[in-house]
């Protein structure tokens, strides 16, 4: 059976009962607003300034108390915006409480700030109050709590992309100095960031120190810096390019300096890169559905890991479509009267989600023979634009995911064709 948005948000306006106490927080840095309303929007309360602290959560607490026993409701729902990071302590501290936190979409709370007052008016009691209304209107996202690893594999898997980042940057700067100082390195060691170029430029960076070299002197270099070096042939030509080099000869002495610190820069992010990668492949191993996973042909551990990351257990997801929908991979569709606009992906969910999600089915289609030959059939035979069969293949791949977790079931190429697609 298709499933239907209306249905669920049918589902969580019903959740909403006369017995439920709707709280919204605004969210800040230092110091969150809260407000209350009933089933019906009216307004219980005095609006609460609370800290972002023990003292200030504890001080939330209590205003809710005071209100569910002067008013006589039964139940606590907390709405907040997911604004930055500074919301995720709050829920948490909300969680072991055992009062229930959700969280509403930023996008919808400005554009449902006229609905009390139709003024464009802003401030933190009224954000406060527009997210309670749209609790209370059921337009809110359950939050998911992940377990101990799957919360490490989301830290760590944030951790490698900002070690990436920084890597890929020293690499470019390491590039753009070669080019300026010494550009005819290239012909000579076409990848600058390999082991025999990276050797030359902690040695010997600059072509005015290898004019005055001898090829001997150059190779022993070389052997204190790798196990496997190049020959003398390579350390002569070496020498022959730098006597007729185009690259600068003004403020050499700053130019090393600086490619010192891009070195030193390159080697750490190179280190803790390592690191991060050992410590993801065994908290992979901590998890019992990962090893049937990984042994789809075509699934890095890498990949794995920044879904489960994102995503959290997947066994928790009754279909692979929850999975799309918590990545924003679901489709939205703008149409009025005779006029129908174009369907696009929805975008509202995990961007980290989504990336992994991608870059898994592209593995697949270049490496796994049943998602190359779904992939040939949808381009060829049906005629769907590559970038469309890619994306129908992730919805297969977030469904196969799926259903293997719940099941803890092993990939069998035999079932991959027989999956229906259903739309998300």
């Amino acid at each position: 059976m298709k499933f239907k948005m209306q249905d669920k948000q049918n589902q969580l306006i019903e959740r909403i009962s006369d017995s439920h106490l709707v709280v919204g927080v605004d969210i800040a840095q230092e110091l969150h607003v809260a407000r209350a309303v009933n089933f019906r929007g009216i307004i219980v309360g005095d609006p609460l300034t609370f800290e972002n602290n023990e003292e200030g959560f504890a001080k939330l607490l209590q205003w809710i108390n005071q209100l569910k026993t002067l008013r006589g409701f039964a139940s606590t729902i907390v709405g907040m915006e997911p604004t930055g990071h500074y919301w995720i302590n709050l829920s948490k501290w909300l969680y072991d409480q055992d009062i229930e936190a959700v969280t509403v979409n930023p996008h919808l709370v400005k554009k449902n700030k006229e609905n009390r007052d139709n003024s464009r008016s802003k401030s933190d009691k009224k954000d406060a109050l527009v997210i309670a209304d749209m609790v209370k209107n059921g337009y809110y996202s359950f939050i998911r709590h992940s377990s101990e690893t799957f919360e490490k594999l989301r830290v760590l898997m944030s951790n490698r992309d900002m070690t990436v980042k920084r890597l890929v940057s020293a690499i470019n700067q390491i590039n753009r100095w070669v080019d300026i100082v010494f550009p005819e390195l290239r012909q000579v060691f076409k990848d600058v960031k390999g082991k025999g170029a990276m050797a030359t430029l902690r040695l010997f960076p600059t072509p005015l120190e290898l004019r005055s070299m001898k090829a001997v002197d150059i190779v022993e270099g070389w052997k204190s810096q790798m196990k496997r070096q190049p020959g003398i042939k390579k350390a002569q030509a070496l020498i022959e390019l730098a006597v007729h080099s185009v690259g600068t000869r003004q403020a050499l002495e700053a130019y090393k300096l600086h490619l010192e610190q891009l070195i030193e820069e390159f080697d750490l992010a190179t280190v803790q890169l390592e690191r991060v990668e050992q410590e993801v492949t065994s908290l992979l191993k901590q998890i019992p559905f990962a090893r049937n996973l990984l042994a789809i042909k075509g699934i890095s551990e890498i990949a794995l890991a920044g879904i489960l990351g994102e995503s959290g257990d997947l066994s928790d997801f009754a279909h692979g479509n929850s999975l799309l929908r918590h990545a924003g991979l679901h489709l939205s569709e703008a149409s009025s009267g005779k006029w129908k606009g174009q369907i696009v992906l929805s975008k509202r969910g995990r961007s980290r989600l989504r990336r992994f999600l991608y870059l898994a089915t592209m593995s697949l289609v270049m490496n796994n023979p049943d998602f190359k030959e779904l992939h040939a059939n949808n381009v060829n035979v049906k005629k769907m634009k590559k970038m469309k069969s890619i994306m129908k293949l992730i919805h297969k791949l977030a469904r196969v995911l799926v259903g293997m977790a719940r099941k803890n079931d092993s990939y069998r190429s035999e079932k991959i064709q027989s999956i229906s697609p259903i739309a998300a």
